[in-house]
């Protein structure tokens, strides 16, 4: 095979719908043979995937023809979900009704409607900032449980890590340096614990192997059992975490 230069690609290219511009992002993909335009769910961003010989100037003109496809498509997405009074969010797995607590400062907290027992997310102060405070709380929630399967998981492989650090990242949901520092998504919190249990074995398991060799997925599956089955629901079920929080 011949050597062939590949130059870098952007993140983003436009198109215009006509009443505004929408990015579309590009993602390179060496096993693919043609141009690829998808919407993920739960995702505003479309994705173009470019196939190893491929190029800018082909991937923008590629994108212009689909603009009609697009204005279909992304008309008839479902709706984003706001952090607001009375949204309804999942919990780690568990729909939770976003209320008021009625009172101005205080601690956003988890609770039961004492009539029905519908699971609630108290928020204290004005409905303006429960965008901000939901976030907050998920965010905080999100941390702590990934710091206890982390530490639970580094000592029984007895490695190190240096840092965890939670994000809103589309394209991944955890990541590990060679370094040893940890990131998430803090999404993850609204998935079953099992699933954010998985996520954190996984970057744990990079600790010892920073590929996905066999004997990384010997390691992955020695810290979670249910590998297999958390992956599956990620790809299922996971794109639908994004639809919440969208402002």
């Amino acid at each position: 095979m011949g050597f062939f230069a590949t130059k870098v690609l952007p993140e983003f290219i436009e198109v215009d719908l006509g009443h505004k511009p929408l990015q579309i992002r590009l993602k390179r993909n060496s096993r693919a043979k043609r141009y690829i335009l998808r919407i993920p769910p739960g995702d505003p961003t479309p994705v173009i995937t470019v196939p190893a010989r491929g190029n800018l100037k082909t991937a923008q003109d590629f994108a212009n023809r689909q603009v009609e496809w697009l204005k279909q498509r992304l008309g008839s997405r479902p709706n984003t979900i706001k952090f607001e009074e009375g949204a309804r969010i999942p919990i780690k797995g568990v729909l939770h009704t976003l209320r008021s607590s009625g009172k101005l400062r205080g601690l956003a907290k988890l609770d039961l409607e004492e009539e029905t027992d519908e699971p609630l997310l108290l928020l204290p102060g004005e409905t303006q900032s429960f965008h901000r405070k939901t976030k907050d709380f998920l965010r905080k929630l999100a941390k702590e449980d990934l710091e206890a399967h982390v530490q639970h998981f580094t000592k029984k492989l007895e490695r190190n890590y240096h840092s965890i650090t939670l994000r809103d990242t589309k394209s991944r949901w955890g990541s590990c340096s060679y370094d040893g520092k940890l990131s998430f998504s803090w999404r993850l919190v609204m998935a079953p614990p099992d699933i954010l249990e998985y996520v954190a074995a996984h970057e744990v398991a990079h600790l010892v192997k920073l590929d996905h060799s066999p004997e990384f997925w010997r390691v992955c599956e020695q810290l979670a059992p249910h590998t297999k089955q958390a992956q599956r629901w990620l790809k299922e079920h996971g794109s639908q975490l994004h639809l919440y929080g969208q402002e």
